[in-house]
């Protein structure tokens, strides 16, 4: 049935307007159709913009027989027109923007709220995430670089070894080098007994594959010729059959 008559037009439309309203009983309501020689029978589509700080609070608006979008947009000042209107209540209305049904609640301001709502959380976010990062940012530590020679490969393993919480001094790890590669990271050793097994020693502390896999670090390359994967896995193999590399003072 028809809502209150303060909401029904009764007088019959002018078809210069092209305007094609719909009957009660259920039928559905047809927009204003756009007319060649009628400018005014174009859905209005006013933009109004507001001046207040915090979006409107939602309001609802129930359709009668003979309403249409472009109406109901005029009348309940709806920011954005007809167009904005239908966007918000798609659900609602339905794929057609020109026949909307009497009894239909319409949503009038809901969603250009919700958005000014997110937009704002959005950007608290966005801003707090920012101050998070700079925070961070400003106590990591800045990361410890070393020289690529052989005093900053010591220098590096001593470093992962102390996080490791395996022993050994830089003293001990040069002197060892020094006898074992002479500070040659690419040595190997191809003439002693495990060449003869197939398996030389290599880098700078001369350590045979199955030694350098078995008690490779973590966290530091798994190629045997580099430096400080070198000097960390045999120290990890020096600290577990001798103690530390300290105490190593010939052949391992």
């Amino acid at each position: 049935m028809p809502a209150n008559g303060k909401h029904r037009r009764l007088k019959p439309r002018s078809l210069t307007r092209g305007i094609a309203a719909a009957g009660t009983g259920g039928l559905a309501l047809v927009l204003p159709l756009i007319a060649a020689n009628a400018a005014s029978a174009a859905p209005a589509a006013t933009v109004q913009t507001s001046t207040a700080a915090k979006p409107a609070a939602a309001k609802t608006y129930v359709v009668v027989a003979g309403d249409t979008l472009s109406e109901i947009a005029q009348k309940q000042s709806v920011s954005g027109g007809w167009k904005k209107l239908y966007a918000d209540n798609r659900s609602v209305v339905g794929d057609d923007p020109r026949l909307i049904h009497p009894g239909v609640k319409l949503t009038l301001g809901k969603k250009a709220a919700a958005k000014a709502d997110a937009s704002r959380a959005s950007a608290e976010r966005a801003d707090r995430s920012e101050r998070t990062t700079a925070v961070q940012a400003a106590a990591a530590p800045a990361k410890k670089s070393y020289t690529n020679d052989l005093d900053g490969w010591i220098k590096e393993s001593l470093d992962i070894m102390a996080e490791r919480g395996i022993p050994g001094t830089y003293e001990g790890i040069h002197r060892n080098i020094m006898r074992e590669s002479s500070g040659n990271p690419l040595a190997m050793n191809n003439w002693d007994i495990n060449a003869q097994n197939g398996t030389p020693s290599k880098g700078l502390l001369q350590v045979i594959a199955p030694t350098f896999e078995a008690y490779h670090v973590p966290g530091t390359s798994t190629d045997s010729f580099d430096p400080v994967a070198n000097i960390t896995a045999a120290c990890n193999y020096a600290a577990d059959r001798y103690g530390s590399i300290d105490n190593v003072n010939g052949p391992y």
